[in-house]
């Protein structure tokens, strides 16, 4: 009986460091939502971080759990899950995510926690363990979803540029602070939509793997299997990521803002939509991308179709290096976690 209570606190804990988690997610990359429409001006920065935290939770309406599903059940193969490969996993997201957010290195918080879960899997039983066909997914679209992004956002600018080539400066400054509005809570809802789906994703593959390990060990609010996610953790992983969204990450803010490129109204309205078009499809395909990488891809996309010379390519360089480094390094502190985990749990 008190091996099963120690059971069932130890499952309770792991969804309360997820949630941790999920709110250190909203915390860090807020900047991915916020970052441009406050360097344009368009909102105060408290106005901008409750706007994107309300379309963060919006974001449970618009949405399937399809992302979800592929971190709870389409990277691990069945019956490999414990709770030490889930703590080991989220352990070493959430290191990585504290270091790039003290050195305000805007890296990616989804392929943290995808790092993190291939690093505790590989600890436990090696890479037989893992679905290549989840993980491979997920680490193409590291390429695929800046390179949409900045396709995207190359084009918007472009296309704009023309349509409204007769129009005064002063006038689609005007016009694109309002448009700006549309585009960044567009590009909010992407952010919690995709996100959000992760954490759900890891809760639920903890439970379950508590409810394969022992049926009776959680009580019925708890329980999940592959075709059930409780409703609680649904709410309470958008409300999380919302919340984490209000506190903001300022560090990243101010690199993904201005030192990447100069960003003007029209050119933020160009690069949030291009950011939000690939988040939206990414999502409905049930992939977990970088909301990180996506946005930085559209800013530089939006920059360099103006000129070349209107992107620090240093500064894009250094993230883009923070992009290869995140999931080897959270896979590495993942699996001394792994080890950790299972000597004092």
């Amino acid at each position: 009986m008190e091996a099963t209570q120690a059971a069932l606190w130890l499952v309770i804990m792991l969804v309360v460091l997820a949630v941790a988690f999920d709110f250190m997610n909203g915390f860090h990359d807020a900047a991915n939502s916020i970052a441009t429409v406050v360097s344009t001006g368009v909102l105060r920065p408290s106005t901008a971080v409750a706007f994107a935290a309300f379309f963060n939770v919006v974001a449970i309406l618009n949405f399937h759990l399809s992302v979800a599903a592929t971190v709870g059940k389409g990277i691990v193969q069945p019956g490999v899950v414990d709770t030490h490969i889930v703590f080991g996993a989220l352990l070493g997201a959430i290191t990585w995510n504290i270091l790039t957010w003290y050195y305000g290195i805007p890296s990616s918080s989804s392929h943290a926690l995808i790092g993190g879960i291939v690093g505790a899997v590989m600890a436990k039983s090696g890479a037989g363990s893992l679905i290549a066909a989840g993980v491979w997914k997920t680490v193409l679209f590291i390429f695929v979803s800046p390179l949409l992004g900045f396709i995207l956002g190359s084009l918007m600018m472009v296309a704009v540029s023309q349509i409204f080539r007769r129009a005064t400066p002063s006038k689609i400054d005007r016009w694109f602070r309002r448009l700006q509005l549309v585009s960044a809570g567009a590009y909010s809802l992407g952010h919690g939509g995709n996100d959000a789906q992760k954490t759900i994703g890891i809760i639920w593959m903890l439970l379950i793997a508590a409810n394969n390990a022992d049926p009776r060990l959680l009580p019925g609010w708890m329980h999940a299997d592959k075709g059930h996610v409780p409703l609680w953790v649904v709410g309470m992983c958008y409300l999380a990521i919302a919340v984490g969204t209000m506190f903001g990450g300022w560090r990243i803010v101010k690199t993904m803002g201005q030192k990447i490129t100069k960003l003007r109204p029209v050119g933020g309205f160009c690069a949030e939509t291009a950011g939000a078009i690939t988040l939206f499809t990414a999502t409905a395909l049930g992939i977990p991308v970088s909301t990180t990488h996506t946005i930085t891809g559209a800013i530089v996309g939006v920059g360099s179709s103006r000129k070349v010379s209107a992107v620090r390519w240093g500064v894009a360089g250094s993230i883009v290096w923070a992009w290869i480094l995140t999931i080897p390094c959270s896979a590495f502190i993942a699996a001394v976690a792994w080890f950790i985990g299972k000597q004092i749990l």
